[in-house]
């Protein structure tokens, strides 16, 4: 017969309460049926644990320190078991998130502010991260949600539109094309315009329909970063067309958003690992999202 883990709970009880009787009560059994258990541990063990001296229970050296490593080990189970109680608690959930860099500046500060006022104990970790390197950690499993632009198909994982809107214009306060309440390409003829960067999709789009339009801008900076865009735009060195999110985010101090008389699509997708323990927060996150909306002047007409 091995040592059960009855015998260690015996044992404890013991040690904690200070004598066998207080034990008993404390696990809610006899007297006899402890002092036996605790004689059988005894005996597994091949040496005593307590000094009898007139009827009293002695811990011996050995039983001190075995005290110190069963006090580890409930400690520890004890964690395990606070642990698993706050997994059924969303108030308790973790959810990490792999965003677009724009997307966690303009999307996602609101949706997360709505998700955490009614959970207000649910842990979020945001990381940032541009394609290829995305989309490799969204088919490794490695988040519970990702965020993207014009996703594309990716292994293992399932992609759910999240919103679509058009893209628009920005431009300086004092800028004589503000005055308009929305812009044609041709307004943009001969102007300063501040690009995207030559690889981004929207930068190609964007070019096509100028080109097609017979338009052409004075092309003087271009930056990966449509926050850096709109800050360019800020400080007059041209005009530019941006996604509504990072627009409506930058709006003001001298920075304004017009509609375009053209509908260039900006969608913006979620991506679901296929193979990760779901995460129920991750519905509502998604919820909060679509919430969270360009405002209707700027939204892709039906």
């Amino acid at each position: 017969m091995d040592i059960q883990h009855r015998h260690i709970e015996v044992f404890r009880a013991v040690m904690t309460a200070g004598s066998v009787t207080a034990a008993a009560a404390l696990l809610h059994t006899s007297q006899p049926t402890l002092s036996r258990d605790l004689a059988r541990l005894e005996q597994l063990l091949g040496y005593p644990l307590f000094d009898r001296e007139r009827g009293r229970l002695k811990p011996t050296a050995r039983a001190r320190a075995l005290f110190d490593e069963v006090e580890r080990s409930f400690q520890g189970l004890a964690r395990v078991v606070e642990r698993a109680q706050a997994l059924g608690r969303d108030a308790d959930a973790e959810l990490s998130v792999l965003s677009l860099p724009a997307l966690s500046h303009a999307l996602l500060p609101s949706a997360l502010a709505a998700l955490l006022g009614g959970h207000p104990g649910v842990r979020v970790d945001i990381t940032p991260a541009e394609p290829p390197l995305l989309d490799a950690w969204m088919s490794e499993q490695r988040f519970d949600l990702g965020l993207a632009e014009q996703a594309t198909p990716l292994p293992g994982v399932r992609i759910e539109p999240v919103l679509e809107a058009d893209e628009v214009a920005v431009l300086p306060a004092a800028h004589v094309l503000a005055s308009r309440s929305r812009l044609a390409l041709q307004d943009f003829e001969a102007g300063a315009f501040i690009s995207l960067a030559a690889d981004d999709p929207y930068r190609h789009e964007i070019d096509a329909r100028f080109e097609a339009a017979g338009v052409r801008r004075r092309l003087s900076v271009q930056t990966h970063s449509a926050v850096a865009v709109c800050e360019l735009v800020r400080a007059g060195l041209g005009v530019a067309i941006v996604n509504p999110l990072t627009a409506q985010a930058c709006a003001g101090r001298g920075l304004v958003v017009r509609p375009l008389a053209v509908s260039i699509p900006y969608r913006v997708s979620a991506l679901i690992p296929l193979h990760r323990p779901a995460q129920p927060l991750v519905d509502r996150l998604l919820s909060a999202l679509r919430s969270s909306a360009p405002p209707p002047a700027w939204r892709q007409s039906a």
